[in-house]
């Protein structure tokens, strides 16, 4: 909402507008009365909507042309005041007020107006007549009031009325000509609808339209004004209630006959609540919440996002296969202004046999979006309606940023979850297949993938210890010469070669020689294609023995050249190399640490597995 209110009153002279302010001000008819007052300030704690609100008077005698088009830009809303006695000054309302005000205001935002009947303490009968007409061929006048500033009869009314014109416009939410609402108005409401519909069942039951209410007005309903509420939809709407419940009819109703009567408050107050600007755009400040990141550390989602992500999965996956289907998806980013996800994204996570994301890669790809780009993480979340659903103050809430990485290594321990490994290797390599292995991709499978859908990342989950983490896998592309500082920041390295290829190891020596051999981060050797031939690498010594030679564990044999689903073996080694970098060489040599490793993996997945299966029941 607006900060203040800035009201101007123009009108022909004599017709008041001087007068009007004075009333207001001192609560009496002025025996003297200026040619102009001065602009006055009225402070926030004194007005109905709590916001400073600044009243200037034009004055024709003491101001010129150009002086009345500067204010006319700068007021958010214009009275034109005319004398309810005086037919010239009505005429001149139409004939030069409103032409003046319409050629000095920009057409896309007008301000919005108000025509103002002064001195009807003098007259029996009322001009509405007159000026009802101008009204409706004039969609910029918000109201007309009558009013006395002889008498003091609807002054503050007038100011309260200007004030609420700015603050409530209806402008962007209804066309009077029409007599319905705006597209975009509905559009904002649709997405309200949406997010409040917990169970995404098209309804609002009683206890979501407390839920509602309690959000937007911070009061609850009682059980009789939800039943009125929904009587009067139900007398006016044949299908604006279902099942005892709210449709998005009936709610795009409720809300239509506020405007209509003259409640926009009630609708601004909601659409403000859920974010939503003057111009029903969702506000940068809601979409973007502040979040401090320094450098070194990185961005998960904390438990409470997880939970509310879960949910909105749940309310989704109406078939319950734990998968969203492609109409699943759609209807869960219809709250979106256009589709976060492209198809690579299938490329990016676990899908099912039929190419859904699962339930896992879904989580998966909310993870892989926090930790690469946060600002479009909380910008997702605010469409989705976290802190609101959530009852938090914003997004940032759901994100922790992890500390920095200095001090993981200090304290030879890390919190974090989600843990990035940057994969090298030259062309033909084996790298994309390393990629899509890691989401349960044999060789077979890899080969039905569109190349223009192709991803440069992976991202699932690995048990180490017990502990269930994130191994993000990016591909980084084998330009030798122009390797970015993200190329290289990463928690562990894996460098990619071709055993068939002869040519393929020297490229993984050079990259770790010059880029990896002075650095702290754990890197592993691995030799690709592992089921074709192998053949010697012409280089200076073999793989072996320059893992041997800069302390790295000995090459590890990989290949999705599988009947069954890879094995995820590597990558829980990787994993494990990456959380505990202050290992010693030697104890990444040692079969009994990997063993360790390997059978905390394999026993925490079955038991993942089950209570995940525990959990479907439930559901």
């Amino acid at each position: 909402m607006r900060k203040d209110v800035r009201i101007l009153l123009v009108g022909e002279p004599k017709v008041g507008k001087t007068s009007l302010i004075m009333s207001l001000v001192s609560e009496e008819f002025p025996t003297v009365v200026p040619y102009r007052a001065e602009e006055i300030t009225i402070p926030a704690d004194v007005t109905p909507e709590r916001v400073p609100t600044h009243i200037v008077d034009y004055s024709e005698a003491e101001q010129t042309d150009e002086q009345l088009f500067q204010e006319i830009s700068k007021a958010n809303v214009i009275c034109i005041v005319y004398s309810v006695n005086n037919k010239t000054s009505i005429e001149k309302v139409t004939s030069h007020w409103l032409p003046l005000i319409n050629d000095n205001t920009d057409k896309d935002s007008r301000v919005p107006l108000i025509l103002v009947g002064n001195k009807s303490d003098l007259v029996e009968h009322s001009s509405m007549e007159t000026i009802l007409p101008i009204m409706n061929r004039h969609s910029e006048i918000e109201t007309c009031v009558e009013c006395s500033a002889k008498n003091l009869k609807n002054i503050s009314e007038l100011f309260y009325y200007a004030q609420k014109a700015v603050l409530h416009p209806t402008g962007p939410l209804y066309c009077p000509e029409k007599k319905n609402m705006k597209l975009l108005c509905i559009k904002a409401l649709t997405r309200i609808f949406k997010v409040s519909d917990l169970d995404n069942d098209g309804i609002l039951n009683d206890n979501e339209l407390n839920f509602f209410q309690r959000t937007s007005f911070n009061i609850p309903l009682e059980s009789q004004a939800l039943e009125d509420v929904k009587n009067v939809v139900r007398k006016n709407l044949n299908e604006g209630v279902r099942d005892n419940g709210l449709t998005l009819k009936g709610f795009l109703f409720l809300h239509t006959l506020f405007i209509q009567r003259g409640r926009h408050e009630t609708t601004w107050t909601v659409l403000r609540r859920f974010g939503y600007d003057d111009d029903l755009e969702l506000n940068q400040d809601y979409l973007f919440p502040p979040l401090k990141l320094p450098p070194d550390c990185t961005t998960e989602l904390n438990h409470n996002a997880y939970l509310f992500l879960q949910s909105v999965f749940d309310k989704h996956d109406k078939d319950r296969d734990c998968a969203l289907s492609p109409e699943e998806m759609k209807d869960l980013f219809d709250v979106f202004p256009y589709m976060p996800w492209g198809p690579d994204v299938h490329n990016t996570v676990c899908t099912n046999d039929q190419g859904w994301i699962t339930y896992q890669g879904y989580l998966s790809q909310w993870t892989l979006t926090t930790y690469l780009d946060v600002q479009r993480c909380l910008e997702y979340m605010g469409y989705l309606g976290y802190s609101i659903v959530a009852e938090q103050e914003s997004q940032a809430a759901g994100v922790t940023v992890t500390r920095d990485k200095k001090i993981d290594l200090q304290k030879k321990q890390t919190q974090r979850s989600v843990f990035r490994c940057n994969v090298f290797g030259d062309v033909g390599s084996g790298k994309s297949g390393f990629l899509q292995a890691f989401l349960g991709r044999n060789l077979m499978r890899q080969n039905t993938i569109n190349e223009e859908q192709r991803s440069y990342y992976a991202i699932s989950t690995t048990y180490v210890y017990g502990q269930e983490k994130y191994l993000l896998l990016h591909e980084v592309f084998p330009d030798f010469d122009y390797l970015s500082d993200d190329d290289l920041a990463c928690d562990i390295v894996c460098l990619v070669y071709d055993t068939s290829n002869p040519y393929s190891f020297e490229y993984c020596a050079k990259v770790f020689k010059q880029y990896f051999m002075d650095s702290k981060i754990p890197c592993m050797m691995m030799a690709a294609k592992s089921d074709l031939p192998e053949i010697k690498q012409i280089y200076g010594c073999t793989p072996l023995d320059f893992c041997r030679k800069h302390k790295m564990p000995p090459p590890q044999s990989f290949t999705c050249n599988t009947t069954a689903v890879p094995s995820k073996d590597i990558y829980t080694k990787l994993t494990t190399m990456a959380m505990y970098p202050h290992v010693s060489k030697a104890d990444l040599k040692s079969s009994t640490f990997w063993l360790r490793t390997s059978v905390g993996a394999t026993v925490f997945a079955v038991l993942g597995f089950a209570m995940y299966r525990v959990l479907l029941k439930q559901r």
